[in-house]
């Protein structure tokens, strides 16, 4: 068994520091949107649907955004049609927390890694909005097709992005990656 535990340290060390980060970060985000009133969004949910109105509005002429009084979520106005609700699950927040768990698990010189970070948090962010614009305006001209953008395309296009952001890490940034290969 000894044998073992030394040939896989590095493996069940990543694990552990990935789960432990993951469960750390996930326990922080969930005492912050604990901290919301019943049936009230939460200002990152709200950051984000007035992010991708501003996207909207780049081209069009009538997005809007309006919190539910009754729900907490934002509710999505593409051409002065209701056609999206941008929930907490919307807002990217548990998809960077896998990112960062994932980084931290892999992390590499303390600097490199807070950049990475930074900058892949702000990667995936900004493509999330851009995602929800997108999904907007194609459930509103294709209506019928709302279950394969929203359950289909668009989680392969945020988590396809992650996994990218992943490869470079590893390959390039962290403990791990070849030297000047």
């Amino acid at each position: 068994m000894k044998k073992y535990l030394i040939l896989y340290k590095p493996f069940l060390l990543f694990l552990a520091v990935f789960f432990l980060t993951y469960i750390v970060l996930t326990f922080l985000y969930q005492n912050y949107l604990n901290s919301f009133e019943e049936n009230k969004t939460d200002s990152i949910t709200k950051m984000v649907g007035k992010n991708t109105e501003q996207v909207l509005l780049l081209f069009v002429d009538d997005a809007a955004i309006e919190e539910s009084t009754a729900h907490p979520y934002m509710k999505l106005f593409y051409n002065t049609k209701y056609v999206a609700r941008i929930v907490e699950g919307c807002n990217a927040v548990s998809v960077i927390i896998l990112f960062l768990s994932f980084v931290i698990a892999f992390s590499g010189k303390l600097i490199t890694t807070v950049l990475y970070i930074i900058g892949g948090s702000l990667v995936i962010y900004l493509l999330n909005v851009l995602r929800i614009a997108a999904l907007s305006a194609l459930i509103f001209y294709f209506p019928k097709q709302e279950a394969l953008l929203h359950e289909v395309l668009f989680p392969l296009y945020i988590y396809g992005v992650v996994f990218i952001l992943w490869l470079i890490w590893v390959r390039k940034f962290s403990r791990y990656a070849s030297n000047g290969n």
